[in-house]
Protein backbone atom coordinates (compact mmCIF):
# COMPACT_ATOMS: atom_id res chain seq x y z
CA UNK A 1 0.00 0.00 0.00
CA UNK A 2 1.51 3.28 -1.05
CA UNK A 3 0.37 6.86 0.35
CA UNK A 4 -0.04 9.17 -2.24
CA UNK A 5 2.50 11.86 -1.45
CA UNK A 6 3.30 13.43 1.76
CA UNK A 7 0.39 15.25 2.02
CA UNK A 8 -2.14 11.83 2.14
CA UNK A 9 0.66 10.44 4.60
CA UNK A 10 0.01 13.62 6.81
CA UNK A 11 -3.50 13.07 6.60
CA UNK A 12 -3.40 10.10 7.53
CA UNK A 13 -1.19 10.74 10.57
CA UNK A 14 -3.18 13.26 11.95
CA UNK A 15 -6.06 10.96 11.91
CA UNK A 16 -3.98 8.37 14.28
CA UNK A 17 -2.92 11.62 16.38
CA UNK A 18 -6.23 13.07 16.70
CA UNK A 19 -6.42 12.33 20.82
CA UNK A 20 -3.56 15.08 21.20
CA UNK A 21 -5.55 17.90 19.05
CA UNK A 22 -6.94 19.11 22.70
CA UNK A 23 -3.05 19.15 23.95
CA UNK A 24 -1.93 22.07 22.01
CA UNK A 25 0.83 19.61 20.73
CA UNK A 26 4.37 20.25 19.77
CA UNK A 27 5.12 19.04 16.34
CA UNK A 28 9.13 18.80 15.24
CA UNK A 29 9.65 17.98 11.64
CA UNK A 30 13.14 16.20 11.22
CA UNK A 31 14.06 18.15 8.19
CA UNK A 32 13.58 18.01 5.07
CA UNK A 33 11.51 15.48 4.27
CA UNK A 34 9.63 15.75 8.18
CA UNK A 35 8.98 19.33 8.00
CA UNK A 36 5.96 19.10 5.26
CA UNK A 37 4.10 16.05 7.01
CA UNK A 38 4.77 17.59 10.50
CA UNK A 39 3.45 21.01 9.22
CA UNK A 40 0.08 19.63 8.33
CA UNK A 41 -0.04 17.54 11.61
CA UNK A 42 0.36 20.20 13.80
CA UNK A 43 -2.09 22.28 11.75
CA UNK A 44 -4.76 19.83 12.16
CA UNK A 45 -3.83 19.32 15.92
CA UNK A 46 -4.07 22.88 16.53
CA UNK A 47 -0.57 22.18 17.54
CA UNK A 48 3.12 24.67 17.46
CA UNK A 49 5.51 23.51 14.51
CA UNK A 50 9.05 23.61 14.69
CA UNK A 51 12.22 21.42 13.62
CA UNK A 52 14.78 19.15 15.63
CA UNK A 53 17.76 18.56 13.67
CA UNK A 54 20.47 15.91 13.45
CA UNK A 55 22.35 14.68 11.02
CA UNK A 56 23.27 11.18 9.89
CA UNK A 57 27.36 9.82 10.79
CA UNK A 58 28.08 8.40 7.31
CA UNK A 59 30.06 5.03 6.97
CA UNK A 60 33.77 5.28 6.14
CA UNK A 61 33.21 2.16 3.66
CA UNK A 62 30.00 3.70 2.05
CA UNK A 63 28.34 7.12 2.39
CA UNK A 64 25.35 6.37 1.51
CA UNK A 65 25.06 4.26 4.56
CA UNK A 66 24.58 5.69 8.54
CA UNK A 67 26.39 4.27 11.01
CA UNK A 68 24.41 6.93 13.20
CA UNK A 69 23.20 10.59 13.80
CA UNK A 70 24.28 13.50 16.34
CA UNK A 71 22.12 15.92 17.23
CA UNK A 72 22.98 20.09 17.79
CA UNK A 73 24.15 19.45 20.82
CA UNK A 74 26.78 16.98 19.71
CA UNK A 75 25.21 14.14 21.42
CA UNK A 76 25.93 11.06 19.17
CA UNK A 77 23.21 7.43 18.87
CA UNK A 78 25.09 4.76 16.83
CA UNK A 79 23.47 1.83 15.38
CA UNK A 80 24.34 -1.79 16.87
CA UNK A 81 25.40 -2.56 13.58
CA UNK A 82 28.22 0.11 13.75
CA UNK A 83 29.16 -0.29 17.04
CA UNK A 84 30.21 -4.30 16.38
CA UNK A 85 31.91 -3.01 13.19
CA UNK A 86 34.57 -2.17 14.91
CA UNK A 87 34.60 1.83 13.08
CA UNK A 88 37.51 3.70 14.87
CA UNK A 89 36.83 6.55 17.04
CA UNK A 90 38.73 8.68 14.82
CA UNK A 91 37.09 8.70 12.35
CA UNK A 92 33.65 8.71 14.25
CA UNK A 93 34.88 12.19 15.76
CA UNK A 94 35.79 13.52 12.67
CA UNK A 95 32.40 12.52 10.97
CA UNK A 96 30.98 13.63 13.80
CA UNK A 97 32.99 17.55 13.70
CA UNK A 98 31.66 17.57 9.99
CA UNK A 99 28.07 16.92 10.50
CA UNK A 100 28.14 19.32 13.91
CA UNK A 101 29.12 21.97 11.81
CA UNK A 102 26.99 21.06 8.84
CA UNK A 103 23.82 21.60 11.82
CA UNK A 104 25.24 24.83 12.86
CA UNK A 105 25.22 25.70 9.54
CA UNK A 106 21.41 24.55 8.84
CA UNK A 107 20.09 26.26 12.19
CA UNK A 108 21.30 29.63 11.34
CA UNK A 109 19.40 29.20 7.47
CA UNK A 110 16.13 27.40 8.85
CA UNK A 111 15.45 30.03 12.14
CA UNK A 112 17.70 32.70 11.47
CA UNK A 113 16.74 34.88 14.63
CA UNK A 114 15.32 32.73 16.86
CA UNK A 115 15.73 30.23 19.51
CA UNK A 116 14.14 26.54 18.84
CA UNK A 117 10.39 26.61 20.86
CA UNK A 118 11.10 24.73 24.03
CA UNK A 119 9.62 21.12 24.52
CA UNK A 120 9.72 20.87 28.83
CA UNK A 121 6.28 20.19 30.33
CA UNK A 122 4.65 19.82 26.46
CA UNK A 123 3.06 17.06 24.56
CA UNK A 124 5.84 16.81 21.89
CA UNK A 125 5.57 14.93 18.57
CA UNK A 126 8.28 14.13 15.97
CA UNK A 127 7.69 13.34 12.64
CA UNK A 128 9.57 11.94 10.00
CA UNK A 129 8.50 10.95 5.94
CA UNK A 130 9.57 7.35 7.22
CA UNK A 131 12.15 5.69 8.94
CA UNK A 132 14.76 2.91 7.29
CA UNK A 133 17.96 2.61 9.77
CA UNK A 134 16.16 4.58 12.48
CA UNK A 135 19.73 6.58 13.09
CA UNK A 136 18.23 9.59 12.51
CA UNK A 137 15.06 9.59 14.49
CA UNK A 138 16.49 7.96 17.41
CA UNK A 139 19.23 10.94 18.03
CA UNK A 140 15.82 13.56 17.00
CA UNK A 141 14.19 11.61 20.58
CA UNK A 142 16.84 11.81 22.23
CA UNK A 143 17.55 14.86 21.64
CA UNK A 144 14.12 16.30 22.54
CA UNK A 145 13.96 13.65 25.81
CA UNK A 146 16.92 15.87 27.39
CA UNK A 147 13.94 18.63 27.48
CA UNK A 148 12.21 16.91 29.53
CA UNK A 149 8.56 16.97 27.78
CA UNK A 150 5.54 15.64 29.48
CA UNK A 151 5.18 13.07 26.98
CA UNK A 152 7.65 12.06 23.75
CA UNK A 153 5.70 10.86 20.64
CA UNK A 154 7.38 9.40 17.62
CA UNK A 155 4.99 9.72 14.35
CA UNK A 156 5.97 8.32 10.85
CA UNK A 157 4.16 6.71 8.54
CA UNK A 158 6.33 3.92 7.76
CA UNK A 159 9.24 1.63 9.18
CA UNK A 160 10.28 -1.56 9.88
CA UNK A 161 9.44 -3.55 11.87
CA UNK A 162 12.80 -3.34 14.11
CA UNK A 163 12.80 -0.22 13.61
CA UNK A 164 9.85 0.55 15.43
CA UNK A 165 10.62 -1.99 18.08
CA UNK A 166 13.52 -0.11 18.54
CA UNK A 167 12.00 3.76 18.67
CA UNK A 168 9.49 2.33 21.47
CA UNK A 169 13.00 2.79 23.83
CA UNK A 170 13.16 6.46 23.23
CA UNK A 171 9.95 7.12 22.66
CA UNK A 172 6.42 7.16 25.24
CA UNK A 173 4.41 6.47 22.34
CA UNK A 174 5.44 5.44 18.16
CA UNK A 175 2.13 5.69 15.82
CA UNK A 176 3.71 4.34 12.52
CA UNK A 177 0.96 3.38 10.00
CA UNK A 178 2.56 0.83 7.90
CA UNK A 179 5.10 -1.74 9.39
CA UNK A 180 6.05 -4.07 6.24
CA UNK A 181 7.41 -7.32 6.52
CA UNK A 182 9.28 -6.45 3.81
CA UNK A 183 11.07 -3.18 3.60
CA UNK A 184 13.22 -1.71 0.42
CA UNK A 185 13.12 2.30 0.99
CA UNK A 186 11.04 5.10 2.25
CA UNK A 187 10.63 6.25 -1.36
CA UNK A 188 9.14 2.91 -2.19
CA UNK A 189 6.27 3.63 -0.03
CA UNK A 190 5.21 6.98 -1.91
CA UNK A 191 3.82 6.76 -5.13
CA UNK A 192 5.02 10.59 -5.30
CA UNK A 193 8.64 10.98 -3.30
CA UNK A 194 9.83 14.55 -4.47
CA UNK A 195 12.88 16.06 -3.38
CA UNK A 196 12.17 18.59 -0.68
CA UNK A 197 14.51 21.55 -0.23
CA UNK A 198 15.41 24.37 1.96
CA UNK A 199 13.09 26.64 0.28
CA UNK A 200 10.31 24.55 0.84
CA UNK A 201 11.12 23.77 4.84
CA UNK A 202 11.45 27.76 5.27
CA UNK A 203 8.16 28.30 3.56
CA UNK A 204 6.57 25.88 5.48
CA UNK A 205 7.99 27.39 9.05
CA UNK A 206 7.23 30.71 7.81
CA UNK A 207 3.90 30.32 7.41
CA UNK A 208 3.70 28.49 10.78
Amino acid sequence: MQFLDRADAARQLAKALSPYADQHPLVLGVPRGGVPIAAIVAQALGGDLDVVLVRKLRSPYDEELAIGAVDESGNTYLLPDARLADIESAYIERERAVQLETLRRRRAHLTPGRRSTRAQGRVVIVVDDGVATGASMHAALQAVRRQAPERLICAIPVAPREAVRELAHDADEVICLQVPLHFDAVGSFYRTFSQVGDDEVLAWLRDA
